[in-house]
């Protein structure tokens, strides 16, 4: 795990310090080691320029980079694990090539030659990499195929500037930090931009399976993989027995991603994915396993009792936290500054934590992530399948009867809320954002002064052909969108903000591809997800964990914002130097926030989003360009 940075700028700028500039803004991801690059192109015309920062994790001493092959001509920096690594080392060899170190980055050299461009679909893991190779005079850049590791850039007529955080960005010459103000609503649609955009003017994320090859400058991109539920299913994959084939993938999953050179360990919620996980590490671990979990003083909210059931069965060296809302004011901004974004689920609070704990002892750790957005996890992957029923009531009855109602139950009813809410909505690319509490079009024009979001139907996520199912289209809104561009970039920003490597078992691409050949029923059966995984796991966990329903990790921030937050909420959503004071309606603001406070209604997420769109312009824009935390 690492951090990368770097250009390709016409020769006539004056870099100054700028590359050590943007490693230093890295240097959370990497505190063990750093270095840099710098060559010319195109005759003088062109100056090349690559720095890491370096988190140790496999061949401690020989793992230098930028890294230069054997001829000097080409250099990478990489930031990720290839788990194939040994497999393509051998392959290599017996074509030829020759290696000196014990590194995964050596073998992703080895296949740029072999391969070339190709060579991203031939990598098992989570990456992000830029190489340049000075006889092509070709700068390449490749992101994994579901976006687990990050890359962002900034295109200018003039050049391409590249790393793996935005904030490093706005160090390399001339770089200013703007609001994308036109991807305000976007953020309220979805409580995080769907990529490739981002809410700074002018940065995009390389998307996730894709490459980007920089000519004589000349900028093509390339789209290696898309996510197989996209495409309606086929001629399904039947195994003589399909729950043991799926336990095997998954098993190997787990087991090469314990391959490594420090200590490790896992993170432990108390759900059937991380104690899956957890449960398959003890079988392959010869010692016990560290496991970390992470709760609150507020019962209904903290799952540390199942985390600890999980721990004893498998004897694990267990470790907890417990977290109250003085944290979420004492690290959110340092955590939007990590994101580079609002944060847009409270959950980064604990896990930043908790990765920070977990730093004090290990430097990888295994989570479950992953699981509900290939597996059918969420309430929403039943409820969506009732869309098309629901909307056969006459529109007068829905508006008029059934919604207003829904929306008067009190909180416990929240997901009937959000499902009706969301159910009404008959256009998919405006519904799929909706399940996870994003303003609808109607909700935009009575908040927000600007246009509505409008989806870009014929780009992902939303690209899916006629003829899939409705699990299937919604579980490829997830793999597109909302993994990517929220909860994976959580996942490797708290624990690279934290200096530790987090590893997902269940992202394994072969794992997914072995998934999405199944039938739906393997994946959801009447109003119960992830069918495939609790039968697997019978056996290995216990009864309890394997037929609790879907939970979520929830922070009791509903019950903060009316206590002892009131007046921290009240500063960054009314305040009268609050970024949203011209881009909301006054008194619908002042409406949410008095019905949250007295109790009236649950308006918890519209309120968090608000509060960190604030939160975020306050510390990542209004700053001078490159200010550290």
């Amino acid at each position: 795990m690492c951090g990368i940075a770097g250009w390709v700028l016409p020769a006539g700028q004056r870099p100054g310090n700028a590359l050590e500039r943007m490693a230093v803004a890295l240097a959370h991801r990497g505190p063990d080691d750093q270095g840099f690059f710098m060559a010319g192109a195109g005759q003088g015309a062109w100056q090349v320029a690559l720095a890491h920062r370096r988190l140790s994790i496999l061949d401690l001493g020989g793992g230098h980079q930028p890294m230069a092959d054997a001829s000097g001509t080409v250099t990478i920096v990489f930031n990720g694990e290839i788990y194939n690594f040994e497999e393509l080392r051998g392959e290599l060899e017996g074509l030829g090539h020759r290696f000196a170190t014990r590194s995964d980055t050596e073998v992703i050299l080895g296949a740029w030659r072999q391969w070339g461009e190709a060579c991203p679909g031939r990598l098992r893991g989570m990456f992000a990499f830029a190489l340049w190779d000075a006889r092509q005079e070709v700068l390449f850049l490749a992101r994994d195929r579901f976006g687990k590791k990050p890359l962002f850039l900034l295109e200018r007529p003039e050049g391409l500037c590249f790393a793996s955080e935005i904030k490093a960005l706005f160090e390399a010459p001339g770089a200013v930090a703007a609001v994308a103000t036109e991807r305000v609503a976007d953020y309220l649609a979805f409580r995080y931009v769907p990529g490739p955009a981002t809410l700074f003017a002018g940065v995009h994320k390389l998307p996730p399976g894709s490459s980007l090859t920089w000519r004589a400058g000349r900028v093509i991109p390339h789209t290696y993989f898309r996510p197989a539920d996209r495409e309606p299913l086929g001629a399904p994959l039947m195994p003589e027995d399909p729950v043991g084939a799926f336990l095997e993938r998954l098993e190997e999953a787990v087991r090469i991603r314990m391959v490594c050179d420090v200590p490790y360990g896992a993170f432990l919620s108390g759900g059937i994915d991380s104690s899956a996980v957890v449960g398959l590490m003890a079988r392959l671990s010869p010692y016990p396993v560290k496991t970390f979990a992470v709760g609150f003083r507020e019962q209904r909210y903290s799952e540390l009792r199942f985390a600890a059931d999980v721990a004893r069965r498998f004897g694990t060296e267990h470790q907890e936290l417990v977290i109250t809302e003085q944290d979420i004011r004492d690290q959110l901004e340092h955590i939007t500054w990590l994101r580079d974004a609002p944060v847009s689920e409270a959950s980064d609070v604990p896990i930043f934590l908790l990765a920070r704990e977990a730093a004090r002892s290990v430097k990888m750790v295994l989570t479950g992530e992953g699981s509900d957005e290939f597996l059918g996890g969420y309430p929403k992957h039943v409820f969506e399948r009732w869309a098309g029923p629901y909307q056969r009531i006459p529109r007068v009855l829905r508006h008029s009867l059934i919604e207003p109602l829904a929306h008067s139950l009190p909180y416990r009813f929240r997901r009937a809320k959000t499902a009706i809410g969301a159910l009404g909505l008959e256009r998919p690319e405006e519904r799929l954002p909706r399940w996870f509490g994003g303003l609808s079009p109607a909700e935009q024009r009575e908040f927000y002064r600007g246009p509505p979001y409008v989806a870009p139907v014929a780009a992902p996520p939303f690209d899916a052909p006629p003829g899939n199912s409705a699990l299937r289209r919604i579980l490829y809104f997830d793999q597109a969108s909302w993994l990517p561009d929220n909860l994976l970039e959580r996942g490797d920003r708290m624990t690279m903000g934290a200096s530790i490597e987090g590893r997902m078992p269940f992202l394994d691409h072969e794992l997914a591809a072995f998934v999405s050949r199944l039938p739906d029923r393997f994946r959801v059966r009447g109003r119960s997800g992830k069918w495939i995984l609790r039968q697997a796991m019978r056996g290995i966990l216990p009864a309890g964990i394997l037929e609790r329903p879907k939970v979520g990790f929830r922070v009791p921030v509903n019950e903060w914002f009316r206590t002892s937050l009131r007046e921290y909420l009240a500063d960054h959503v009314l305040g009268g130097d609050s970024f949203l004071r011209d881009l909301f309606h006054r008194a619908a603001l002042e409406r949410v926030v008095g019905e949250h406070l007295r109790g009236e209604q649950n308006h918890e997420r519209t309120l968090w989003c608000l509060l960190n769109l604030d939160i975020w312009h306050r510390r990542c824009v209004r700053p001078a360009s490159g200010a550290s935390s």
